[in-house]
Parts: structure tokens; C-alpha cells; sequence
């Protein structure tokens, strides 16, 4: 997670400086554009015949457009060419000047060509080049156009080079941090492998235990009961059962190909064996099972073993010694899970369960994963101080 916030934290900073940068920028223009507005007023007269309450209006026309080639270079373009169209045709020249526009016009002009070339769309890109030396060959004085349209052409070809040159570094720029963020992928899924190597190291080490000791117990402690032998078998049964869960689980985490990722998961198949496991256990649960399992699609499935596995953990801690009913329908299209069981029998509650927090998340984790595929969980509690939890779920997952 170091990986990613640092990451974050250079795009960030590289957002804020590109901002201020921009903002700089657009101080820059602002100036620019009052130079040339402040040149060309005071100067309109030595080349135009221009009246005095008119020529700053002409003046602005020629420049103002200038404020426009960070925003929108093309309509600034546009109103520069429309704006050196009528100009020379709107005021006549001053004796002893040639040239249609004013010097600053001329500038104003080619700097938003280039911009055009370097920001615009390739069709804007050619109206504008063919529209400006067409201008310039058409008002230009003598043969002074084919120069015109000879620096207009390198003015346009300039600018596409750099465009391009613009687009292959950024794309180098998106590559690059495309392969930061692969980076911070793989560190993000070598730090899974190792948490998951350090929970199983625990986790299989202290259940194994449990499961060596109940196996072992029948062979190590003389005059053993039937019953208790059948006890000790039921808990290494399900300690054997769990060892396998959490090993399948924490496979999710592991990135070095260790653990089978695509083992598979509980389902409709297993409901049966985890229910000959609770009756082992010494949960006195029943069941009825209607319809065919095969219908049901393998998400709802094990949301299915899921459920019923909660609520029978749920009752063996909360209700010890409660009867329990399970009823399973398989229909189409919809299939349904039901466990009720019966007020708790006190006299089998232990001091771990009548001291164990009922403030778990295991009614809301069933419920989201009902709804994860489409189906609806409820619950409801009895008058007697039973509890049902009943859940529904379409038999092709959402």
C-alpha cells in the first residue's frame, strides 16, 4: 500500500505543477497580447487610414485573438484570417505602405497557424494552411505570396513535428507509468504471499495440533467410551474440514504459483457431508431435501453451503443443544434454504458460549452474499426463542 500512495502522490504532484505552470502561462499570454495591443493602436495610423475613435477596435482585432491560442487556437485563427480579410478591404493604406496588415497582424497571424499545427485537428490543420497562403498570395504585394506561402508551409510543417513529437512522449510518459503501476502490482501481490504464507504458518500450525491430539486421544488415553471416541473422531473430522477451508482461502493471497488458486469450492454436492459433520458434531439437526441440486449454478451453490454453514455455527454457538430443521428446495427457478432450530438447551451451554460476544457480522456477511447473486435472505426471531434464517436465490446466479 506504500507502493500506491507513493504513486498517488507523484500524479498529485505532477497535477499541481502542471497547474501553476498553466496558470503562468496564461499571465504570459495576457501580457503578450496588451504588448502587442499597446504597438498596434499607436502604429494603425502610420499604416491605414483609419479614423481616431475607430482605430483601437481595429487594433483589438488584430491582436485580441492572440488571448485565444492556448484555449482554442482554431477560433482564433479563424477570427485573425476573417478580421486580415476585411481589413485592407474596409480602410485604404497609407501612401508609401505596401502591406495589407500591420506588422503586428502578420505576427499575430503565424503564431496562430502554429498553434493550429501543433493542437488542432489535421483537417482544421489543412483549412487553415491552404485559407493563410491563399491570403498571403491573394494581398500580398508582387511576388512576394510565394515567399509567403513557402514560410507559411514551413510554419505549418514545424508545427506537426512538434505535435507528433509531443504525442510519442507522452505516450512514453502513459507506458511508463503504466509499467510503475505493474510494478506496484506485483509488490502489492508479493506482500499477499508473504501475509498468506505467515497466516497459514499459524493458523495450520495450532489446527493441525488440534487435529493430531483428537486423532491421537483414543490411543493415549486408556478406558476411553465409545461415545467419547466417537466425540474425538467428530472433532478431528472437523478440524480436518477446516484446516482444508482455511488452506483454500488464504490460496486466494498467494502469487507463487504454491497453491492451487482454482481449487474447488464447496457447493450443493458438499451440503450433505456438512450436515453428517453438524450431526457428528453433536448439533441434532434434520433436513429434507426437494428438487435436483444440478440445476443450481455453482456461485448459488456455494452461497448456499455458505449460509447453512454460518447458521449451523451460529446455532452450535448460540442455541447449544437446539433441534435444528433444514429444509433445501432445488426448484426452478427458484431455489431456497431454510434452518430453523429451537430455544437453547441450558443445560448444555458452556461458560465459552454463554460469555461469547453476539455482536458478529454473520447475519449481514450471509445476507450480502445472498444478495451477491441475485437472491434475498431473512430472518426471524421466534416466539419460544428460536431463530430461522430463510434465503432465496434464482437458480442462475444474477
Amino acid at each position: 500500500m506504500t507502493c500506491v500512495s507513493t504513486v498517488e502522490g507523484v500524479k498529485t504532484k505532477t497535477r499541481i505543477r502542471r497547474a501553476a505552470e498553466g496558470q503562468w502561462l496564461n499571465v504570459a499570454i495576457v501580457v503578450v497580447t496588451a504588448i502587442l495591443f499597446a504597438v498596434a493602436w499607436p502604429t494603425l495610423q502610420l499604416t491605414h487610414q483609419v479614423s481616431p475613435p475607430i482605430q483601437p477596435f481595429v487594433a483589438a482585432l488584430a491582436t485580441f485573438p492572440f488571448l485565444l491560442i492556448r484555449s482554442n487556437p482554431a477560433l482564433a485563427w479563424a477570427i485573425s484570417a476573417i478580421s486580415a480579410l476585411v481589413i485592407p478591404r474596409v480602410f485604404a493604406l497609407q501612401d508609401g505602405y505596401d502591406y495589407p496588415w500591420q506588422v503586428v497582424h502578420i505576427l499575430v497571424m503565424l503564431a496562430l497557424l502554429a498553434a493550429v499545427s501543433m493542437r488542432a485537428a489535421i483537417p482544421v490543420v489543412g483549412v487553415a494552411w491552404i485559407s493563410t497562403v491563399l491570403l498571403f498570395l491573394a494581398d500580398t504585394p508582387g511576388t512576394n505570396g510565394r515567399g509567403w506561402a513557402v514560410g507559411l508551409t514551413a510554419i505549418v510543417v514545424f508545427g506537426l513535428l512538434i505535435r507528433w513529437l509531443v504525442l510519442s512522449r507522452r505516450q512514453l510518459a502513459q507506458q511508463e507509468e503504466l509499467s510503475e503501476l505493474e510494478r506496484t502490482r506485483r509488490t502489492i501481490l508479493e506482500e499477499k504471499a508473504r501475509i498468506a504464507r505467515d497466516l497459514h504458518d499459524v493458523v495450520a500450525h495450532h489446527m493441525s495440533m488440534v487435529v493430531v491430539q483428537a486423532q491421537s486421544a483414543p490411543y493415549r488415553i486408556a478406558g476411553m467410551s465409545d461415545e467419547t471416541r466417537a466425540e474425538f473422531e467428530s472433532i478431528g473430522a472437523a478440524g480436518r474440514a477446516a484446516l482444508n477451508e482455511v488452506r483454500g482461502l488464504l490460496g486466494v493471497l498467494r502469487s507463487d504459483g504454491q497453491v492451487a488458486e482454482h481449487a474447488p469450492q464447496p457447493g450443493v454436492q458438499q451440503i450433505s457431508e456438512l450436515l453428517e459433520g453438524s450431526r457428528r458434531a453433536g448439533i441434532p439437526v434434520s433436513w429434507h431435501v426437494d428438487g435436483d441440486p444440478r440445476h443450481v449454478s455453482e456461485s448459488v451453490g456455494l452461497v448456499m453451503y455458505r449460509i447453512l454453514q454460518e447458521s449451523l455455527a451460529n446455532t452450535a454457538r448460540h442455541a447449544a443443544g437446539a433441534a435444528v430443521e433444514v429444509q433445501i428446495a432445488y426448484e426452478t427457478p427458484i431455489a431456497s434454504v431454510s434452518i430453523v432450530n429451537g430455544p437453547p438447551r441450558r443445560s448444555l451451554v458452556s461458560a465459552l458460549t454463554r460469555h461469547e460476544s453476539t455482536g458478529g457480522n454473520g447475519i449481514i456477511g450471509m445476507r450480502e452474499r445472498a444478495q451477491a447473486v441475485g437472491g434475498v435472505l431473512s430472518t426471524h426471531l421466534h416466539d419460544n426463542g428460536g431463530f430461522e434464517v430463510h434465503a432465496e436465490f434464482p437458480v442462475a446466479s444474477a
